[in-house]
């Protein structure tokens, strides 16, 4: 996992030689190639400190069982930073805003959703209304029909029966 970290002074183990003691505090963690996560301060101890002094800030990845396997000093990455995020007016109340906006935006799809949703089951049942209305539509002429054909033959037969 990669770390950012500060380089300190180990000052339990201090003493009269040429060597200073060094450890890492290790201080944010990286969860994603674009997502760090502050964390509570976690010391380690360094064994190949001759090109580390105290107060450096360094990038440390580190292994599961919390061996550095490599250290690296984070002033390119700080520039990278830089150039990626704070030279194009990327600042905390830039991206607060985004994701304000964004927030905004996505309830208004979900009322816009909503309402279509709501349009759609009214058409649904409107559509349902006219099939119905339809229907009794064609049950009632063809009843007329059969009303007016039942007329036409009962016109016959008295017409028939009057001698017409």
């Amino acid at each position: 996992m990669l770390y950012l970290a500060q380089v300190q002074l180990n000052e339990s183990v201090w003493n009269e030689k040429s060597v200073q003691p060094l450890e890492l505090r290790l201080l944010a963690i990286q969860q994603s190639e674009h997502c760090w996560a502050v964390i509570e301060p976690e010391v380690i101890p360094l064994t190949n400190t001759e090109s580390m002094t105290a107060g450096s800030l360094v990038l440390a990845d580190i292994s599961d069982n919390r061996e550095v396997l490599k250290l690296e000093n984070v002033k390119d990455w700080v520039l990278d930073l830089v150039k990626q995020y704070l030279t194009i007016g990327v600042s905390p109340s830039f991206l607060q805003q985004e994701a304000e906006r964004t927030e905004q935006w996505r309830q208004e799809l979900t009322l816009q959703s909503q309402d279509l949703t709501r349009r759609h089951l009214e058409m649904e049942a409107r559509r349902e209304q006219i099939q119905t209305l339809e229907d009794k539509l064609k049950q009632e002429k063809e009843q007329l029909e059969i009303k007016a054909a039942q007329l036409k033959i009962k016109a016959e037969s008295v017409q028939v029966d009057s001698g017409c």
